[in-house]
């Protein structure tokens, strides 16, 4: 029996997708585990999200992979914001599966979302996200930390 997911709707609430627009995407894995340690999976992961059929739909401008997430600054093209989150997360999600010869989610239900306004900075934004590898301790310069790209490099 699946426990109830108490904030995966509020997740959904106003959500709405505009072409142009760019957002900060949060998905986070599966109870947490951090699958990602592991290089070849999180391999698996940024190849998702630069993934010719996602390039279709949304424009990535900057990226991290995480242990146990990913945050992707991306800008949509003409597909729905849940598709093109659904399409990362059903790809590297089948091949961290067929990777690690294992079956069963790699995802949680949802993705955080944030549509960036005007007035903020899509250079700092992007700044930020590349920068958790260092908040979070995992190295000492983010020169160190091999799963992230911006655009701007």
């Amino acid at each position: 029996m699946a426990l109830p997911r108490p904030h995966s709707r509020s997740l959904r609430k106003g959500r709405c997708s505009a072409p142009g627009q760019i957002y900060l995407i949060t998905a986070v894995t599966h109870n947490r585990k951090p699958l990602f340690h592991d290089f070849d999976r999180a391999r698996v992961a940024v190849l998702a999200l630069v993934n010719p059929a996602i390039m279709e739909q949304a424009d990535t401008l900057a990226y991290v992979v995480m242990p146990d997430h990913f945050h992707w600054l991306v800008q949509l093209k003409g597909a729905s914001l849940s598709r093109v989150v659904q399409c990362v997360k059903s790809k590297s999600g089948y091949e961290v599966n067929r990777l690690s010869q294992r079956s069963g989610k790699v995802w949680q239900h949802g993705f955080h979302d944030h549509a960036l306004r005007k007035e903020e900075d899509v250079k700092a934004v992007a700044r930020y996200v590349v920068a958790n590898p260092l908040r979070a301790g995992l190295v000492e310069s983010i020169g160190d930390y091999p799963f992230w790209n911006a655009v701007w490099l």
